[in-house]
């Protein structure tokens, strides 16, 4: 169900600010935590060590879903990490006022570059026109 929801399109309203977006990863990266830490649990490895033992077809569709568990945490992280290193450009958008946050925008627009380039995986155009579209709202 967790994976399904994760595939989903977005949908949110066009006046969101840049915060909503890495608050949004952060609950995916707490799900997505909180996933990998019950398939570490004893019962889930009672229960494939059943599964290996009776070589059962099912330990393929389980590993293929661990590997999509593992890579959607892994994006959820990466993606926080990012979207907290601009926390201190977009600081200013919220605090300051029209003329004074015009100082942090430069600074603000190089990070999203940076990132842009260098993410492995918020490097998509849709997630960096969907971050500057918050930016503009904001």
């Amino acid at each position: 169900k967790v994976l399904a929801e994760n595939d989903q399109l977005r949908k949110e309203a066009d006046d969101l600010g840049p915060r909503v977006e890495l608050d949004y990863w952060k609950k995916k990266l707490s799900k997505f935590y909180y996933l990998m830490e019950q398939l570490k649990s004893p019962d889930v490895k009672a229960v494939l060590g059943v599964l290996t033992a009776a070589k059962s077809k099912l330990l393929k569709k389980w590993r293929a879903l661990d590997i999509r568990i593992t890579d959607a945490a892994n994006e959820a992280k990466d993606n926080v990490n990012y979207l907290y290193s601009l926390e201190k450009y977009y600081d200013p958008l919220y605090n300051s006022d029209p003329v004074s946050m015009l100082d942090a925008i430069p600074g603000l627009i190089n990070a999203i570059k940076m990132i842009q380039s260098i993410s492995q995986y918020y490097n998509t155009s849709e997630k960096i026109s969907s971050l500057f579209v918050k930016v503009g709202a904001q």
